[in-house]
């Protein structure tokens, strides 16, 4: 289920015209939309949304993945500069491969880390290629690429080409 789907208040009804979509939205809302990779490849979706309180940003979205019916599956928290926005298709997009992230830094639904350990939080950080000291998501304009794929962000940007290929995806990103 998208975030439309989950509107309880009717705020992005119509995004083209009023409402705070997409440049601000629920984190409520957000909850349950899937993420997937460059490749469109399906890599779970998001359980929770982190506030760093300390500056009052989005410090990590979790992602859960693998499992069946929430037996199994394993957590991430994922950078909230490493997630982008899709709102054409209502899911996130995270640029990692689905091999690459089994391999990521974890936990379990009953281990959760502190996140507010430096060494933790570096380590996640490393992992994605983010910048532990920088808050939100990544903008996305004419002269910004996706992170290691020399393709531009910027859906008016008219990219070409094939699986690499991220010009279906609309809107912007949260941050």
């Amino acid at each position: 289920m998208s975030y439309a789907e989950r509107d309880k208040y009717g705020m992005y009804k119509d995004m083209g015209s009023t409402g705070p979509g997409p440049s601000l939205m629920g984190a409520e809302t957000l909850l349950g939309d899937g993420v997937v990779n460059a490749a469109n490849e399906n890599l779970g979706d998001i359980k929770e949304i982190m506030l760093d309180m300390s500056t009052g940003q989005v410090a990590y979205a979790v992602l859960a993945f693998g499992g069946f019916l929430g037996m199994g599956e394993k957590l991430f928290a994922v950078p909230w500069q490493a997630l982008h926005l899709d709102t054409f298709n209502k899911r996130f997009v995270l640029d990692v491969e689905k091999e690459r992230l089994k391999t990521a830094p974890g936990f379990n639904k009953d281990a959760w880390p502190d996140m507010a350990d430096v060494q933790w939080a570096n380590q996640v950080h490393t992992f994605y290629g983010t910048d532990p000291d920088r808050g939100g998501a990544p903008s996305m304009g004419p002269d910004v690429t996706m992170r290691g794929s020399g393709i531009s962000a910027d859906p008016r940007a008219g990219n070409q080409g094939g699986d690499k290929d991220l010009s279906h995806i609309r809107g912007s990103n949260i941050g």
